[in-house]
């Protein structure tokens, strides 16, 4: 587990952590598809994208308790949607659903609209193109894709400071 420099007051963002050759295939799909001078960070699953900072300890707390002598969850690359304009791979896993909405239950009164709204789990390899690009990426890589198995080797917390992400705290599964 990364400790943070120093206190800070920026919002917290959650992700869960592939695997690497998982995260090698999804970085290389983002740096062939995302506009490149938008593309400043890795491939990633957001979980929550906003906890107050307030809530750091806990949040490291609880996600220790979710990853510490637990296996990794079953997950896997489910289809391509659109973003309207953009592409992301579905990610589908019952057991890391299980997981955020425990940690919604326990933040359920600081969480913001959009991760109150629910979580449609992808990951973003194209985005903030015209909608005419995204159609015809969507259209490319669905039709050669196969849905398969991917590896989710932990969860991760980082401050939000509008750029590149500052690293909290990285916890990976045990299984």
């Amino acid at each position: 587990m990364t400790e943070p420099a120093a206190p800070t007051q920026a919002p917290i963002i959650v992700t869960a952590l592939f695997g690497a050759a998982d995260q090698a295939f999804l970085d290389a799909q983002r740096r062939a598809h995302f506009p490149p001078e938008r593309n400043q960070l890795a491939a990633h699953l957001t979980m929550f994208h906003h906890l107050p900072p307030s809530g750091a300890a806990e949040l490291r707390q609880r996600l220790v308790a979710e990853t510490r002598g637990v296996a990794p969850p079953r997950a896997r690359l489910a289809g391509v949607i659109s973003l309207g304009r953009g592409v992301a791979y579905r990610i589908e896993s019952a057991e890391l659903e299980a997981i955020r909405a425990r940690l919604a239950e326990a933040f359920s009164g600081l969480l913001t609209p959009q991760d109150q709204a629910g979580w449609r789990a992808h990951v973003t390899v194209q985005n903030k193109v015209e909608p005419r690009e995204a159609r015809a990426l969507l259209e490319q890589l669905t039709a050669t894709f196969v849905a398969r198995p991917v590896a989710i080797a932990g969860l991760a917390a980082y401050w939000y400071r509008g750029g590149p992400w500052e690293p909290l705290s990285r916890h990976p599964f045990d299984g």
